[in-house]
């Protein structure tokens, strides 16, 4: 009889051991996400704008776009006239946010301690009233990968713990109150970037990160210099600085001796290019009936494809070579409010923004300041040109509010070339990974 009390009670506290384990694994849900949203509505929301009531689904709430397991993943509440401060403690409460908006209000004070928020992947913080420095935490939250604080009054140093986001891909700072140096950011994933019309100064570092963006990230910064800008440093100029005078006669020896090597090489380069230009000379006569046979088939195929277009030339100094005479062709019913010629497209600065399978895509700003997206078709003879004009067409026709309305094309003998409205959002595979 003990004997069967006894297997008994081991086979209870075996049961309860297995019952124990099991509920060790199943994850604790932490509750509280509508608490601490309540709270931080009664600090920014005295006009009620936000009707939220406890006895309703979180998940429903305006402004929770996501929600996983109960937890809120995701909140935008953008233009809604918030205003009053951000509670830090309550938004660390919801510690399961990926993104984070709140952009387009009056909302005032310091960012406020955000560390909590440690699965944070995306934080829009733009065009509101905040002040004082750049949050600390924020380079903290190292899933991070956009940051936007552009239109506030943030003052203080960028700070250069901002190497530690290893995948920051946007950081917009532009029209704060900034100062100090630009951090030698050097994130291989940076793709937008922008401090303009701030008090910064002191040399633009030259990492590769940095150096793909042009003067129109930079502008309104009087005390930088550097490569993007075009405006040279301080005391990095090629005069040399003499340190003491007992030194001048060597300096001036050896300055005599570097005028006459200079002069003698810049002699000896006259003669080598007086040679060069001799041969292309000669090889250009004999190849000028050819060159003549192939233009006259290439303007030929250059009148084909700008039938129609909306002004055209073969412009230069763009970022590819345009071969042949052909017109830039508008497309869609209506939009010839976005016309622009070929020749102010081929000017215009391009920053590649990436490479695929149908062929490369740009950024072009052109000289008035419109931006478009340029797509360069790797294969520009395949299909024929009719074929590809009836197609380009078609496409243009389509407009959806989820589809880029294509404007424009450009066809000649080794070029095809689409244009797009620019959206400065990236791409949606950059989004998802």
């Amino acid at each position: 009889m003990e004997q069967l009390v006894s297997s008994r009670y081991y086979l209870l506290l075996t049961f309860i051991f297995i019952i124990m384990y099991v509920l060790s694994l199943v994850p604790i849900v932490k509750s509280g996400d509508a608490e601490a949203l309540l709270a931080l509505k009664s600090t920014i929301d005295p006009f009620n704008s936000l009707q939220w009531q406890s006895s309703t689904n979180l998940c429903s709430w305006q402004g929770v776009k996501e929600c996983k397991d109960g937890r809120v993943t995701k909140l935008v509440l953008e233009h809604l006239n918030l205003t009053g401060s951000l509670n830090g403690t309550s938004l660390n409460l919801l510690d399961q946010l990926r993104v984070l908006s709140f952009k387009g209000n009056s909302i005032s004070g310091q960012i406020p301690n955000l560390s909590g928020l440690v699965n944070l992947k995306i934080i829009y913080l733009d065009n509101n009233k905040f002040n004082g420095e750049f949050p600390e935490s924020l380079p903290g939250l190292h899933r991070l990968k956009i940051i936007v604080l552009s239109g506030n009054q943030i003052n203080g140093e960028i700070p250069f713990s901002l190497l530690k986001l290893k995948r920051l891909y946007t950081l917009y700072l532009q029209n704060n109150e900034l100062k100090g140096p630009i951090p030698p950011l050097n994130q291989t994933s940076l793709r937008f970037f922008n401090v303009s019309n701030n008090q910064l100064y002191g040399q633009i570092p030259v990492t590769p990160s940095l150096v793909r963006f042009n003067t129109s990230s930079f502008l309104g910064n009087a005390g930088l210099c550097g490569e993007q800008v075009k405006k040279p440093c301080p005391g990095t100029g090629t005069e040399p600085v003499l340190p003491s005078l007992n030194r001048k006669s060597n300096k001036k020896a050896k300055l005599i001796i570097i005028v006459v090597a200079a002069s003698v090489g810049g002699l000896l380069l006259l003669f080598l290019l007086c040679f060069l230009c001799f041969i292309f000379i000669k090889r250009k006569n004999k190849s000028t009936n050819e060159v003549k046979r192939n233009k006259g088939v290439v303007e030929a195929e250059g009148v084909e494809a700008g039938d129609g277009g909306n002004g055209g030339g073969d412009g230069g100094g763009g970022f590819w070579e345009s071969e042949g005479v052909g017109s830039l062709v508008f497309v869609g019913a209506g939009d010839q409010q976005f016309s622009y010629s070929l020749e102010d497209l081929l000017k215009a600065s391009a920053e590649t923004l990436g490479r695929g399978t149908m062929g490369s895509t740009y950024k072009a700003v052109m000289e008035s300041g419109f931006i478009v997206t340029v797509k360069r078709l790797k294969d520009a003879s395949y299909p024929r040109s009719e074929e590809f004009s009836r197609h380009v067409e078609l496409i243009g026709r389509l407009r959806h509010p989820n589809l880029v309305p294509l404007r424009a094309y450009f066809q000649a003998k080794e070029e095809r070339l689409l244009v797009y409205d620019y959206f400065p959002n990236g791409s949606l595979f950059s989004l998802i990974h």
